[in-house]
């Protein structure tokens, strides 16, 4: 844009200046002086779509001031000044500038160097003419700036279809999840409490599993009505944050898994999307440790840096020093979560043994 924009005030200034020096005649000082307007008006044309108030301004004056001068150039510049200005919804402003050139021309002429009968006749034509150039530049203007206006309308339109499409989808998604996967997760809580709490009436130790699948069972309802919630919803609200951790946490040890949380650095708010990435590795790391890992501990450390947010999750797990962690779903939505905020992700077993789970994100600081 511009790139075309000093094409056309290259292109005016050239025409211009070719008309202006195409006359055979002694060269003064008030003939460069003219020529020097007449490249101003052109060249100013360049910051017509960032300024075009103050491009009507200067191509008016100087085309005022090259026509007192003597220089019978056409006052093109100041015509596609009055173009821009009705393109850019400036019209009382282009009016006002029209209105003054039309009276400042004539006396402009008038008070050339020029013969008089010369003068008189050649004001009366250009008068005419000026102003049957200047009613098409604005017309031409304000017809383009209406075709722009309806162009980012059409624009806006397509936005919001897509945004009311995209609303559909997520509404019928959890619709769908509701109606599956709510429903049999349900049924196997309510199973394993009444499990729990017939055993228990009988005066009998429930096994640990049962215990298990209970607590699972609750956490995963919960999750999956944050996750439904989130869905419905037309924000990007995050359902768990690091504000969550300790409730994590607690549900990890009610199925056996002992867990430590520690937090260094100077607590602060982080962006959402960050909190809800922090969130999952923590939760994906744990969940690994709890099914794969044979892990009786497991630590949670959070250090918040000036620029980064480092969690490090490690357990005393079984996994073999110097073997390559095996790739699963989990392992592989955790490294894409870290990827899309450009963060880094380290997963792998430890040399004193068990596993560990180490992610850096950045933090988008403002001010």
């Amino acid at each position: 844009m511009r790139m075309a924009n000093w094409l056309i005030a290259a292109g005016v200034t050239g025409a211009l200046l070719t008309t202006a020096l195409a006359g055979h005649r002694p060269v003064t000082v008030l003939d460069v002086l003219g020529c020097v307007l007449v490249a101003a008006s052109g060249l100013v044309l360049a910051v017509m779509r960032r300024a075009p108030v103050l491009v009507l301004a200067v191509t008016g004056v100087c085309v005022v001031g090259y026509t007192a001068l003597g220089l019978a150039v056409p006052a093109l510049a100041f015509l596609v000044a009055v173009y821009g200005g009705f393109r850019a919804g400036r019209r009382r402003v282009t009016f006002a500038a029209a209105a003054v050139m039309l009276a400042a021309l004539p006396l402009a002429v008038l008070a050339s160097p020029a013969e008089q009968a010369v003068k008189e006749a050649f004001a009366q034509a250009r008068g005419v003419l000026e102003l049957a150039w200047l009613v098409a530049a604005g017309f031409a203007g304000e017809a383009l700036r209406q075709a722009e206006r309806r162009a980012d309308e059409a624009e806006r339109t397509r936005e919001e279809t897509a945004r009311l499409r995209a609303t559909q989808e997520r509404l019928h998604i959890a619709r769908e999840l509701h109606d599956s996967l709510t429903h049999q997760i349900s049924i196997i809580k309510v199973q394993a409490e009444v499990a729990v709490h017939l055993a228990r009436k009988r005066g009998e130790q429930p096994p640990e599993a049962l215990v298990a699948i209970q607590t699972a069972g609750r956490a995963a309802t919960r999750e999956l009505r944050a996750t439904l919630e989130t869905l419905r919803r037309d924000d990007d609200a995050p359902p768990r944050g690091l504000d969550h951790l300790d409730e994590l946490l607690a549900g990890v040890e009610g199925i056996g898994l002992r867990t430590e949380l520690t937090i260094a650095g100077e607590r602060a708010d982080v962006p959402d999307a960050v909190g809800r990435t922090a969130y999952r590795i923590v939760q994906e790391s744990l969940t690994n440790t709890a099914r794969h890992g044979a892990a009786s501990t497991a630590s949670v450390h959070i250090d918040y840096r000036p620029d980064t947010l480092a969690i490090r999750v490690d357990d005393d797990g079984g996994a073999t020093p110097g073997a390559a962690p095996v790739p699963g779903v989990g392992l592989q939505g955790m490294r894409e979560r870290v990827t899309a905020l450009g963060g880094r992700l380290r997963a792998e077993p430890r040399s004193e043994g068990g596993f560990t789970v180490q992610a850096e994100l950045p933090l988008e600081r403002t001010g």
